[in-house]
């Protein structure tokens, strides 16, 4: 979905033939209705139009191996207390790197090493919001009879240590035997007898009034008439202070003693009532009134049960004026009864969801600014100053942008000097700009984002040559292939650039590059490609808004629709078959788009999207469309599935077989057994549950289904018969599959003719399944293996310029670099790639490659680093002890 840190407010819809685009003008072409001389380079112009790319407010250090393996060291030796604070940032690194589940895991890794009760309430809320969208794994695992609890609600009275109070006084009364041992308050409501030496007992106040010098000691009977506290709140004092403990009271009640506790300085009293008055915040508006009290009365354990339900209701709690004002009013003090030494942690995750709900808004502004106010290491001023930055960049505050942009490089991070130079850009001053680039290029390591920020201050080659440069250092950069299309475009030479748009969405989904194809197709009038496209867009994001968010996808869609071939059920299937023989995601995307829209069974074909979006690498959008598919289930046994494909795709194997069994139980179908087979043949590691996945699988061909999920059934056996040796029935499996157009299974047959010693047949099965398949860089992979050494560079280049994010090719040509005793050349190939993609097995081979070469500082680093992406990989904990031993 397109952040909305990059997006414009829309434009109401009425109004975007205002904007130079006019959907419907463009498609009357088809119907005759317009001349071909209608489309003008300036019509080409003003719908292909190419955003600068946005400074993103993310932390982006300029090593981040080298980060990844400080912080990584500072765990190893820091204070358990420090330990969350260190996650965060771990965690922040991630997510400048796009790795989502590399960020929950450190957040994970916070949560489960946070030292107090608030960090536990703080990190438990941010793996809450990142996982929203899949609540219904609660429910789901409910059925199972398994709770799912882990970043629920704590119990904070439970949680919060106990302070260790002192008794005060003793039970003698003085050497008077005059003074009584009872003494009796007056409220305004009544009196009540209490006994003078527990009362005196409560603090150092109430002692030295009934047992010291005061007229009070001399007393049978006390005023309190004033001091504010019922008749009933005395009683319930009275009985503490021989019990020790509160019974059940009603608020008001609980409210009077915690008042009247702080007036006489009673701890272990107040204590007790604020640990009471936690269990009375059920919902927003008690966390906001008893909030203000707790902190009128420094009630550490009531601020936080206000604050883990506040931020239980994330993100829509931050829509609330009284909780925006409660958190941007709460003064040093009351940050520390709200949230004691994490205040920074919160308004980290504060102001990051504010941001994700709108950066420019006001509430975004002062939730940063206080967390600017509250960054005191160098990471978390990097962190704090360059988002901040970032969102006065976005307001167009660029005096103040400037300033934390500068705070931010000042403190060490280098991204900052891209805000800086927009500033400079925006006023005019674009050779500045320029320079401020070229100086961070001549004095760092490049990385592609210099190039690419440098390219938009300079125009024709230069700027061109900076694009190359950007692409060449880090392949995952959309602008540049963006520009260059667009650019080619209104060259009119279109194949050009549809080649060029289509070397990134070979590898990488992403929605504006998907867009900018759109706009080509509706210039070339290629309606049908179009609508392709506009069907996967929808189908990642249902509610994207094209050309700068002026016109939704879906009403583009909807006038393309009028203006292609419209298919029936029958010949809808046809297309699928068609479109997933040919490994074409995302035209199996657009005919599954096409048949949810008809009266087609939607929890099959959703099912059927979630399997694509998977391949696709968008596990959110493949959640949502698992979940929908659950929704619209014909049968219980249909959804009984998708709650198992659901229970394993989150990690809970246990109960997607228990699902897969409840499922079958009630009707033995294809993917019942498919799954439950499955799950098994990925979880279980006894070598007798291959004879059990065997057995389930031939089940599964032995009921009704489709082809298409036929052929994967025949290929996933094939695939456990060569795993138990029996080359035979593989090759039957494999050959079964192809005839059914399963176009995968090349790759298994393939496998089978190479283990039979004919690697000719399996290098000619490899090339059969690359001039069939559309995406095809893994298929060129596979081939290598079959290859001779000269062929297999060829085959692995061609794999690195298809998908450059595939770390295969980098390594076995290191491998072959190392061979050759180039050992600076091999390790600059894994550093090529580690430069734009964090992976364990790059980093690996890295740091044992500067073992070799004796770098023991080096090696160490990369240790560290790929152990901050799997702090268990064994191979890598076992590198990393052989080096430390190295050390001097």
């Amino acid at each position: 979905m397109r952040s909305s840190f990059l997006s414009e407010s829309p434009c109401d819809e009425p109004h975007i033939h205002g904007y130079g685009f006019n959907p419907q003008s463009w498609l009357q072409v088809e119907r005759g209705k317009l001349p071909k001389s209608s489309y003008s380079p300036s019509s080409i112009e003003s719908l292909i139009k190419i955003a600068e790319p946005p400074v993103v407010p993310l932390y982006k250090p300029l090593d981040y191996v080298e980060v990844l393996s400080r912080i990584h060291e500072e765990l190893e030796q820091s204070m358990p207390s420090d330990r969350p604070g260190l996650y965060l940032v771990q965690s922040q690194v991630f997510r400048g790197l796009g790795e989502a589940k590399l960020r929950q895991r450190s957040l994970h890794s916070a949560w489960r090493c946070a030292s107090t009760v608030h960090e536990k309430v703080i990190f438990g809320a941010w793996l809450r919001y990142e996982k929203r969208g899949e609540e219904i794994i609660s429910d789901v695992l409910a059925s199972c009879r398994k709770c799912c609890r882990e970043f629920g609600p704590l119990d904070i009275a439970s949680e919060m240590p106990v302070g260790n109070f002192e008794i005060f006084g003793s039970c003698e009364t003085g050497s008077s035997s005059r003074i009584s041992s009872r003494v009796t308050f007056q409220m305004r409501d009544g009196r009540v007898t209490c006994d003078r030496c527990k009362i005196a007992s409560l603090s150092i106040p109430f002692c030295s009034m009934l047992n010291g010098p005061f007229t009070e000691s001399q007393l049978e009977l006390v005023d309190l008439s004033e001091n504010g506290i019922s008749l009933e709140g005395m009683r319930a004092v009275s009985d503490f202070s021989s019990s020790f403990s509160l019974g059940d009271l009603p608020l008001e009640i609980l409210l009077e003693i915690l008042v009247f506790a702080n007036t006489f300085c009673c701890d272990k009293l107040k204590d007790a009532c604020d640990r009471k008055l936690a269990s009375f915040v059920s919902s927003r508006q008690d966390a906001v009134d008893l909030m203000a009290l707790a902190f009128e009365e420094d009630a550490p354990v009531l601020a936080a049960s206000c604050l883990q339900m506040l931020l239980q209701e994330l993100p829509d709690c931050l829509a609330d004026d009284l909780v925006i004002s409660l958190f941007l009013g709460a003064t040093a003090q009351q940050q520390l009864i709200m949230v004691g030494q994490a205040s920074f942690l919160l308004y980290c995750l504060l102001s990051e969801v504010a941001m994700n709900i709108d950066p420019r808004t006001e509430t975004t502004v002062c939730l940063s600014e206080k967390l600017v106010q509250l960054a005191v290491t160098p990471a978390q001023k990097q962190i704090a100053f360059h988002q901040l930055g970032c969102i006065r960049l976005l307001r167009k505050e660029y005096t103040e942008a400037e300033r934390r942009f500068e705070v931010a490089l000042c403190a060490g991070h280098v991204y900052s000097i891209a805000g800086l130079a927009r500033i400079a850009g925006l006023q005019g001053q674009k050779a500045l700009a320029y320079e401020k680039l070229s100086s961070v290029i001549a004095s760092n390591l490049p990385l592609g984002w210099m190039y690419l920020e440098r390219s938009l201050y300079s125009e024709g080659d230069r700027k061109l040559a900076d694009l190359d440069k950007a692409t060449e250092l880090d392949p995952t950069l959309t602008y540049p292939y963006m520009y260059r299309a667009a650019s080619l475009m209104r060259k009119k030479d279109a194949k050009l650039a549809l080649e060029e748009i289509n070397r990134l969405l070979g590898f990488k989904v992403a929605l504006e590059c998907l867009e900018l194809r759109i706009c080509l197709y509706l210039a070339l009038e290629d309606y049908k490609s179009a609508i392709c496209d506009i069907h996967a867009i929808l189908t990642l994001s249902p509610e994207y808004r094209m050309l700068e968010g002026r016109v939704a996808a879906s009403k583009i869609g909807t006038l393309l629709g009028a203006h292609v071939e419209q298919w029936n059920t029958a010949e809808c299937w046809l297309q699928l078959y068609e479109r997933w023989s040919s490994v074409d995601d995302i035209g199996s995307l657009s005919v599954i788009y096409r048949m949810l829209e008809s009266d087609a069974a939607k929890g099959v074909l959703y099912f059927r999207q979630s399997l694509l979006l998977l391949r696709l690498n968008c596990p959110e959008a493949a959640m949502r469309s698992l979940q929908l598919a659950r929704h619209h289930a014909a049968t219980e046994h249909e959804r009984l599935v998708y709650e198992g494909w659901l229970l394993y795709d989150t990690g809970h194997c246990e109960e997607a077989l228990q699902k897969a069994e409840e499922s079958i139980s009630i009707q033995r179908s294809f993917e019942a057994f498919f799954l439950k087979a499955y799950v098994l043949a990925d979880s279980g590691v006894d070598p007798s549950y291959s004879a059990t996945v065997i057995s389930l699988l031939e089940d599964a061909l032995k009921c009704p289904s489709d082809r298409l999920r036929k052929g994967q059934a025949l290929n996933n056996l094939g695939g456990v018969y060569v795993d138990c040796g029996k080359l035979d029935s593989a090759a039957d499996c494999y050959t079964s599959a192809l005839k059914i157009r399963h176009t995968r299974a090349h790759q298994g047959l393939a496998r089978v003719h190479f283990l039979r010693n004919n690697r000719e047949a399996a290098y000619e099965e490899m090339t059969k399944l690359i001039e069939k398949a559309k995406n095809n860089a893994s298929a060129y992979e596979k081939r290598s293996e079959y290859c001779e050494r000269e062929q297999t560079m060829t085959d692995l280049q061609t794999v690195t310029q298809l998908d450059p994010l595939r770390v295969y090719p980098y390594r076995y040509r290191a491998a072959v670099l190392m061979d050759s005793h180039k050992e600076n050349d091999a390790i600059a190939e894994l550093s090529r790639a580690i430069a734009f993609k964090a992976d364990l097995h790059l980093l690996h081979l890295r740091a044992a490659f500067h073992e070799h070469i004796g770098d023991v500082p080096s090696a160490l680093r990369d240790c560290r680093a790929a152990l901050s992406l799997d702090p268990n990989h064994q191979e890598m904990l076992e590198l990393q002890k052989r080096v430390n031993s190295q050390e001097p």
